[in-house]
């Protein structure tokens, strides 16, 4: 059975194709994700926070996997991987730009790629 991914990653403050082109790309190579942009709340977040959060954590339970996708530091993104991460879920985090991560970051993750293509490989030929 192909396990789901939740497709994590900064959202607010971010172009259409900072939050969407990478998870386009992802989606195409695997079908079974959870897109919180299909949700898009940009410029309307405001009270709207308790309806944003419960969706993305209901996404996050009904995941196998987070795959955070670390392009800039976004506090959501950091929140929805401890929770996952407290929920037993593994978290994989995309680091295709080298940045130096927070010791939170990596102690609350299974894996780390350097780029988007190595992660899915891995997820399709070796059973994540």
């Amino acid at each position: 059975m192909d396990k789901i991914v939740y497709l994590c990653g900064a959202i607010a403050g971010c172009s259409d194709e900072e939050c969407k082109e990478w998870r386009e790309f992802v989606k195409f190579k695997i079908p079974n994700c959870l897109d919180p942009m299909i949700r898009d709340y940009r410029g309307i977040e405001l009270g709207n926070e308790k309806e944003i959060v419960s969706k993305d954590k209901e996404d996050i339970l009904n995941s196998d996997i987070l795959v955070y996708n670390f392009l800039k530091p976004s506090v959501g993104s950091s929140m929805e991987v401890l929770f996952a991460y407290q929920q037993n879920k593994k978290v994989i985090i995309i680091n295709s730009l080298g940045q130096k991560l927070s010791p939170w970051l990596i102690a609350h993750s299974h894996a780390t790629y350097l780029n988007l293509e190595n992660f899915i490989y891995d997820y399709l030929h070796k059973n994540l």
